[in-house]
């Protein structure tokens, strides 16, 4: 069963979350500080972290930044702060959903298989497993995606946006379309999702960000793929 990291330092919220996750079968490790969950905790040993944003010891954004320095485990971040600017700071250190305090408990729990389903290892090959495009390959069995034969670290939200635009070169994708894409996340229809999704990715895969060659942008439309 799934293994699930939770950094908060409310005590009465930790162990909500902990029993009501626990209570459908997932394992729960409880952690109160930023910096402990960092020093004591290996990402390699979960699934996925539940973090909030203001703990002590280190903040979640800071942990959250560290932690995609070396792993790509999904977060989902669990916070007071509700505006757009902390949702966008969210997503671009690589959030895989941002849920506002206070939330439903069971909408929690839907969060967490839905996070959960979008990462998991796919026990067959797919059909087509390789895409390539240029100097990006992707390996849709495994999630894993190389540039110029390195490995890119990709949150699960990137992965799933870049798979379907690096599909159909040349296609444009409106930022509704896309937003479909992510069905799950939690991100509400908010089309500022997708600007920051894909400046992630430009960061990720273009030589120069600014003058991106892979992904690119249709003006009051959306985003397509380079032909």
């Amino acid at each position: 069963m799934e293994k699930i990291l939770i950094v908060e330092d409310e005590k009465e919220i930790n162990d909500i979350v902990s029993d009501y996750l626990s209570s459908l079968g997932y394992t729960t490790v409880q952690c109160f500080n930023g910096r402990e969950a960092l020093r004591d905790h290996d990402p390699g040993d979960f699934n996925l972290l539940i973090l909030d944003l203001m703990i002590p010891g280190l903040d979640g954004v800071e942990v959250a930044r560290r932690l995609r320095e070396k792993s790509d485990l999904p977060i989902i971040m669990l916070t007071a702060r509700d505006s757009e600017a902390d949702k966008v700071l969210g997503l671009e250190i690589g959030a895989d959903a941002y849920m506002t305090k206070p939330f439903s408990i069971r909408e929690l729990g839907a969060q967490v298989r839905a996070v959960l389903r979008r990462c998991a290892p796919k026990s067959e090959p797919e059909t087509g497993e390789l895409i390539s495009h240029k100097e990006v390959e992707m390996d849709l069995s495994k999630r894993k995606v190389m540039k110029d034969g390195k490995e890119v670290k990709l949150t699960t939200a990137q992965f799933d946006l870049l798979r379907l635009l690096i599909s159909t070169p040349g296609k444009v994708f409106s930022r509704s379309e896309l937003i479909e894409t992510l069905s799950g996340y939690e991100y509400e229809g908010y089309e500022r999702t997708i600007d920051v999704q894909v400046k992630n990715l430009r960061k990720a895969l273009e030589k120069d960000p600014s003058k991106p060659e892979i992904l690119l942008t249709v003006w009051g439309i959306g985003y397509k793929v380079q032909e």
